[in-house]
């Protein structure tokens, strides 16, 4: 039951992050052939609510989906099942929401 609720959670975590990924190839592809450099899209992101939201759902998004992968894949590769396979995937889905919680602080906030 439990892979059951991780699939779907995983397929959720897809369905948000797709939107997210098209929004930030988009705002790329204009800044860049805008020609605004990197201080000019730090300069316009400072501040912003907007961006931080945007840009942390991304990262709440990849993060579970990500550790959810990972999970899925440690347990097919190694065998793992116990409750360590649990506390690692989770341990990894905090790693990596803080660290890119803490990237978007520093480019928004």
């Amino acid at each position: 039951m439990l892979t059951l609720r991780l699939y779907m959670l995983q397929r959720l975590s897809a369905l948000v992050m797709v939107p997210l990924v098209i929004g930030h190839i988009a705002v790329m592809i204009y800044a860049v052939q805008g020609g605004l450099t990197a201080e000019e899209i730090l300069a316009r992101t400072k501040g912003s609510l907007a961006w931080a939201a945007f840009y942390g759902c991304f990262v709440l998004a990849a993060a579970l989906h990500a550790s959810i992968g990972l999970r899925t894949v440690v347990a097919e590769t190694f065998g793992w099942t116990s409750k360590g396979l649990d506390i690692f995937s989770l341990a990894v889905g905090l790693f990596l929401s803080v660290l890119g919680l803490t990237a978007v602080t520093a480019v928004t906030l």
